[in-house]
């Protein structure tokens, strides 16, 4: 069993910047890849990043250049850089994880709102 707790939204104007973080525990050795996926009121969740054990990274096309995912070399805590925040980048922000068996692990998520 994994467990995330993610941290660090806030309300930010248009521009700015935050860094959420996300804390592992539990069985952080079955973890085979972590990422953020975001909610937006009345949408769907979608995936924002993802980074493997290996390093490898991928993002959404609305977030490339502007956002960072990145994780510490044990796998307990993957953070993402949200620069240049428009306000189309409100959401509830979660922290996600996949094990090699293939089961899914979410935190509770952290809201993010971008004022104009």
């Amino acid at each position: 069993q994994v467990y995330l707790v993610e941290s660090g939204g806030a309300l930010v104007q248009a521009g700015g910047s935050l860094r959420l973080s996300c804390a592992a525990s539990g069985t952080i050795f079955s973890i085979k890849t972590m990422g953020w996926y975001r909610q937006a009121p009345g949408k769907q969740r979608e995936l924002v990043a993802g980074i493997t054990r290996g390093g490898s990274t991928n993002y959404a096309d609305s977030v490339k250049g502007r956002f960072t995912i990145s994780s510490d070399s044990a796998g307990n805590w993957v953070y993402l850089q949200l620069n240049s925040l428009k306000p189309e980048d409100t959401a509830v922000y979660y922290c996600s994880a996949d094990d090699w068996s293939g089961t899914d692990y979410w935190g509770q998520g952290t809201q993010v709102t971008v004022s104009s």
